[in-house]
Parts: C-alpha cells; sequence; structure tokens
C-alpha cells in the first residue's frame, strides 16, 4: 500500500493555559512504509541514511550513493512542504461561477 499524502490539520485558537503537545516520535522506515504519509516515509529514509553515511563502518564505496541519495530525499521532503505552503496561501478550494459574457 503506497503511503498516503499528508493532510494539515485545521488552524485553531489555543485555549487559555493549553500547553502544546509534545512532539510526535518521528516513524520508523518499516513505520512509514506501513501506515506512513509519503513524507513520513521520506523523513524516516532521510534519518536512516544521515546514520548510515555518518557510521564510520559504512564502506567507503557506498558513500558517494548514500550522500546522493540523501540529497534527492531532502529535495523530495522540500518540494512536499513547498507544495502544502502554497496550497495553504491559496485558502482552499475554489468554487466556479456562473459564467457571465457581459463580465468579458
Amino acid at each position: 500500500m503506497p503511503p498516503r499524502a499528508r493532510k494539515s490539520a485545521p488552524l485553531r485558537v489555543v485555549a487559555a493555559g493549553e500547553k502544546p503537545a509534545p512532539p510526535a516520535k518521528p516513524k520508523t522506515v518499516t513505520e512509514a512504509a506501513d501506515a506512513g504519509t509519503t513524507r513520513e516515509l521520506l523523513v524516516a529514509m532521510r534519518s536512516r541514511i544521515a546514520t548510515a553515511v555518518e557510521d564510520s563502518n559504512t564502506p567507503a564505496r557506498d558513500l558517494a550513493a548514500l550522500t546522493k541519495r540523501l540529497t534527492e530525499v531532502v529535495r523530495d521532503i522540500e518540494a512536499i512542504d513547498a507544495r502544502e505552503e502554497q496550497e495553504g496561501e491559496r485558502g482552499g478550494p475554489v468554487s466556479d461561477e456562473a459564467f457571465s459574457a457581459e463580465a468579458i
């Protein structure tokens, strides 16, 4: 089953004295692949690849491919974030109005 696109939670007013929820624990690659969004899967992959790049036991022959893939994953995450930000700026779906030739 492919990961789902992330839906942003609607904004709301914070109640007086309300404390922010603790940050969610990042999903593992397996958890994100099984039940996460595309972004969650990419974030988990980014973390896993970064760990492999920093590991002194990672063979030198693998570092170039891992570094390249890490860069690609970061770009994919940035693209998802930019798309979601742009969609948020639009203010949601716009309904079509009746066409009026007089308006031209």
